[in-house]
């Protein structure tokens, strides 16, 4: 299956892509597909943004930015799934797998739509900070359609799963229900942890960029945290700092 084909399947008919994973349809090769492609585009991107000190920077963003994403939905996947299926979800783990890496591969071709954007900027305007915090805007601005994508998304399979289940006795709906409403909640919660996590993931393996004035490095000291730094350089561009 070609992996960029089903990326493309999952762009132009969400539902039925949706659908598809509520009921188990080929859920291995969808996370291969998506698994895949998405983490094609954001190596493109990583290997723009990094292009901005050298082209060693350039190869290390371009392996580290997919590493970025990936890492996150390893590390916090787990923790919606046991606290999800506790509360009464019936979704298998590969469900909720290929349902996150459908919110990867979003982010991953909405980054890759700002390339050239991001390339154009590179080559014409020749400031660190500027480029640095432009960036910073277009991950949070991809992120944020991406986690509501997935939100949209779970609340989706949730209603499939429900009508396909649905008893006709009221008393018996009800704790459904309210397991439902402290999923939500869960699930809001952990959108929030899981942006957490990538910023501060983001911050360790930086540099991204690389500073022009330093030389190339593969890892920095782990120091301070990513909206320290976010804040102080918008201070600096600013010219108050």
């Amino acid at each position: 299956m070609n992996p960029f084909a089903v990326l493309i399947n999952l762009l132009r008919d969400r539902t039925n892509f949706l659908i598809e994973i509520s009921k188990g349809i080929k859920l291995e090769s969808k996370i291969f597909s998506l698994l895949v492609a998405s983490s094609v585009f954001l190596a493109i991107y990583g290997a723009i943004i990094g292009a901005s000190h050298s082209w060693m920077q350039s190869l290390s963003s371009a392996v580290k930015l997919p590493a970025l994403y990936l890492i996150t939905l390893i590390i916090c996947l787990p923790t919606l799934y046991f606290f999800d299926i506790l509360f009464g979800s019936a979704l298998t783990f590969g469900q909720y797998a290929a349902l996150s890496l459908t919110t990867v591969s979003v982010i991953s071709v909405l980054l890759f739509s700002f390339a050239p954007i991001t390339l154009f900027i590179l080559v014409s305007i020749h400031d660190y900070l500027f480029f640095q915090l432009l960036n910073v805007g277009i991950f949070s601005f991809t992120g944020i359609v991406g986690v509501k994508l997935f939100y949209d998304g779970m609340q989706s399979l949730t209603k499939i799963a429900a009508n396909s289940e649905l008893k006709s006795e009221s008393e018996e709906v009800k704790p459904e229900y309210a397991n439902q409403q402290t999923r939500d909640r869960l699930l809001q919660f952990w959108l929030i942890l899981y942006g957490l996590v990538g910023s501060q993931l983001g911050w360790t393996l930086r540099p991204f960029f690389g500073a022009p004035s330093e030389p190339f490095q593969l890892f920095r000291n782990i120091e301070g945290n990513f909206y320290a730094q976010v804040f102080r350089a918008v201070l600096t561009l600013l010219g108050a700092n």
